[in-house]
C-alpha cells in the first residue's frame, strides 16, 4: 500500500471521528463549494470556507454537508443576513439537497462522470424546516442570499447555525460565511434560452414522445395525482409557479402551440380560427415569465420512424390533430387558410417581430426535401416570421433563419455555422440525450460545472441562444420511497435529460442543476459585458475555460479564480 493510499485511509476515518466529539453527539460538519455535488457513501470532505464572489444582481450560494455515526432527528438550518456595515442581505433559498436515483447511466459516459455505488445523486433542493437524517449518511445543505442590484461593494458576512438531535440531545453548530460583493452590476440578460416544457397536452409544450392516444395531464404531478381541469383557476395558479421559476432561472423562449391553442370550426372546407386561449397564454408567459420570444411549436412531423416524411399536422372535427403527408388534399386545404389567419392574427398582436416558427423536429439527410416543401410553403404564407430549428442537417440552407444544431454538430460544423452567421442567420445551439462522452450537458452523472460551462460555450463560439428539451416531464419518473428515480421506461434517455424540477403538492422543488443553468447564464452576460471594456481578456479567459467544444477546464478553484478575475476587470 502506498503512501498516498495510507494517507487518504487516514483521512477519511478522522473526517468519521471529528463527528464523534462528546460520544458522537456532535455531527461533522463541513463546508463544501455549491459547485461539488455529494454522493450519498463518500466519506472524505476536503473543507471550503473561501469567500464568495458576486456581481451586484447575483446570487450568492454556499453548501454545508452534515453527517453523524447516529441518527439525527429535526436537523435544521438558520441562516442570518448577510451583513456590510448597515447594509444587510436576507437570507433566500434554505433547503435540504434531496438525492435521485439514476436509473439509467449514459452509454457512451464521460471520462469525468460521477460514479455512485448506491446510483444516488444530490439534485433536488427541498424546502423544509426540519429532516431526520439517517446514521452514517450525508446530508447537504443549501442557502443562497439574492444580491439586490444596488447593494454596495464590500465584504459580506453571515452566521449559519445548523442543530438537531442526536442521542436525545440538542446540537447547535455554528458557521461564518462570506461574500465579496464587486462593484459590478449584472447586465440584463441577452442570451435566449428554451427549455421545452409540458403543461397539458391541449395546451402546447412537447409532448410528442407520448404513444399516440395518451392523455397526459402532466399539472397533475402538482396536485397529488389529481387531474387540474385546463384554463381553470387552479391550472393558472400552478402555470404561474412554473412561469416564475423559469423565469427566475433565466427562461425568457416559450414554446407554445398556436396550432394545440385554437379552436376550430370545420365547415365544409372552410375553416374559422379563434385565437383566444392562445393570446392568453401568450400575454401570461410575458407578465409571469419574462418572455421575449414566443417559440411556436411543431407544425409538422415524422409519418411514421425517424426517417421517414414529414406530413402536416391537421385538425378534424372530432378535437384530434392528425399527421398527413404534404400533398394530401386536406393537408393543403388547411395550411392555405391556418397560416395566413396565424400571420395576420400575430401581426394584429403586435408580435410579428417576437414570433418565430418550428416545422418539423431535427430533420436529417433521409426527410430533408419534405421538410423543406413544408417549411417554404409556411415562408411563403407568413412573410418576414423566421424559423428556428433543431437540426441534424445542413441541407436546409436558405430555409432555416435561427440554427440550432446539436452541440456536438456544431462542434463537426462550426466552420459551416461560422458561415451562416456571416451570412445574416442566428445561430443557438442544444444538447438533449446527446451529446454524450465528454461534452458539456446535464446528466445527473456529470460534475454540476459541466452544466454550468454550457453557457460559457455560448460566449466562447458566439452562439446567442441555447435550447434544450426537458423542464417538466415528469411522466418519465418514478416517485420512489426514498428518492425520485428516472424511469427508464424502455428508452434511451439518460439520467437528468427529461426535467430539471421536481414536482410537491401545488409548488416544485429547483435543482442544484437549475441553480448552474442560471449562473451560466449570468457568467455569460458578465462576460459580454467584459468584452465591451477588454474584449482580449474576455476572450483568453473564456478559452481557458472552455478550451474546446468538449474538453474544458473544470476544475473548482480553478473557475471561482476566472470568475474573481472577470468582477476584478470589470470593476476597475
Amino acid at each position: 500500500m502506498n503512501k498516498l493510499n495510507i494517507f487518504l485511509i487516514i483521512m477519511a476515518f478522522s473526517a468519521v471521528v471529528v463527528g464523534c466529539s462528546d460520544k458522537g453527539e456532535i455531527p461533522l460538519c463541513v463546508q463544501l463549494d455549491p459547485l461539488e455535488k455529494v454522493l450519498k457513501e463518500q466519506i472524505y470532505f476536503v473543507e471550503n470556507n473561501d469567500t464568495a464572489a458576486a456581481a451586484k444582481g447575483e446570487t450568492v450560494s454556499f453548501q454545508f454537508v452534515v453527517r453523524s455515526i447516529y441518527p439525527i432527528k429535526n436537523l435544521k438550518v438558520e441562516a442570518g443576513n448577510l451583513v456590510c456595515g448597515n447594509q444587510q442581505i436576507p437570507a433566500g433559498l434554505k433547503a435540504f439537497v434531496g438525492y435521485v436515483r439514476q436509473g439509467r447511466a449514459t452509454p457512451n459516459p464521460s471520462r469525468d462522470r460521477l460514479v455512485s455505488a448506491s446510483d444516488m445523486f444530490p439534485d433536488p433542493l427541498i424546502e423544509e424546516e426540519t429532516m431526520d437524517v439517517s446514521s452514517m449518511s450525508n446530508q447537504p445543505v443549501w442557502i443562497s442570499y439574492d444580491v439586490p442590484k444596488d447593494s454596495p461593494a464590500g465584504i459580506y458576512s453571515a452566521e449559519v447555525v445548523i442543530s438537531g438531535k442526536v442521542q436525545g440531545k440538542t446540537f447547535r453548530i455554528r458557521k461564518k460565511v462570506a461574500a465579496k460583493i464587486f462593484n459590478v452590476v449584472l447586465p440584463e440578460q441577452t442570451l435566449y434560452t428554451t427549455n421545452w416544457f409540458v403543461i397539458n397536452t391541449s395546451t402546447g409544450g412537447d409532448a410528442n414522445d407520448l404513444k399516440p392516444g395518451v392523455v397526459l395531464d402532466n399539472l397533475s404531478y402538482m396536485n397529488n395525482g389529481e387531474p387540474v381541469a385546463v384554463f381553470s383557476d387552479l391550472y393558472w395558479q400552478l402555470v404561474k409557479t412554473l412561469a416564475n421559476t423559469m423565469r427566475d432561472f433565466g427562461q425568457n423562449v416559450y414554446m407554445l402551440s398556436p396550432l394545440k391553442l385554437c379552436k376550430y370550426n370545420i365547415s365544409g372546407t372552410n375553416y374559422t380560427f379563434d385565437f383566444t386561449n392562445f393570446d392568453q397564454t401568450v400575454e401570461f408567459f410575458m407578465k409571469e415569465g419574462n418572455l421575449k420570444l414566443i417559440e411556436g411549436e411543431h407544425i409538422a412531423h415524422r409519418i411514421t420512424d425517424w426517417s421517414s416524411l414529414f406530413g402536416v399536422d391537421v385538425p378534424f372535427a372530432d378535437g384530434a390533430i392528425r399527421t398527413l403527408p404534404f400533398e394530401n388534399d386536406t393537408a393543403q386545404l388547411f395550411m392555405s387558410q391556418f397560416f395566413p389567419a396565424l400571420y395576420q392574427h400575430i401581426k394584429s398582436k403586435g408580435w410579428d417581430k417576437i414570433y418565430i416558427q418550428h416545422i418539423a423536429d431535427e430533420p436529417i439527410r433521409e426527410n430533408v426535401d419534405s421538410y423543406i416543401q413544408i417549411a417554404e410553403t409556411v415562408k411563403k404564407m407568413m412573410p418576414g416570421i423566421r424559423i428556428i430549428e433543431a437540426n441534424h442537417s445542413r441541407e436546409v440552407e436558405n430555409t432555416i433563419d435561427i440554427w440550432v444544431p446539436q452541440l456536438d454538430f456544431f462542434h463537426s460544423d462550426y466552420k459551416y455555422y461560422q458561415e451562416r452567421q456571416a451570412a445574416g442567420d442566428e445561430v443557438w445551439y442544444y444538447t438533449c440525450l446527446a451529446p454524450q462522452g465528454n461534452y458539456a450537458n446535464w446528466f445527473i452523472e456529470l460534475p454540476l460545472i459541466k452544466t454550468r460551462i454550457l453557457y460559457w460555450l455560448n460566449y466562447r463560439y458566439g452562439a446567442t441562444g441555447f435550447l434544450h428539451a426537458g423542464y417538466n416531464k415528469w411522466w418519465r419518473f418514478k416517485n420512489g420511497e426514498a428518492a425520485y428515480i428516472f424511469e427508464e421506461g424502455g428508452n434511451i434517455l439518460p439520467g437528468g435529460d427529461t426535467f430539471i424540477i421536481y414536482p410537491a403538492y401545488r409548488k416544485v422543488n429547483i435543482s442544484i442543476r437549475l441553480v448552474a443553468v442560471r449562473d451560466g447564464i449570468r457568467d455569460y452576460e458578465l462576460l459580454k459585458l467584459l468584452e465591451k471594456k477588454y474584449p482580449d481578456q474576455a476572450k483568453e479567459i473564456a478559452r481557458t475555460v472552455v478550451y474546446n467544444f468538449d474538453r474544458y477546464d473544470c476544475n473548482v478553484k480553478s473557475f471561482r479564480e476566472k470568475r474573481i478575475k472577470i468582477l476584478t476587470l470589470l470593476s476597475e
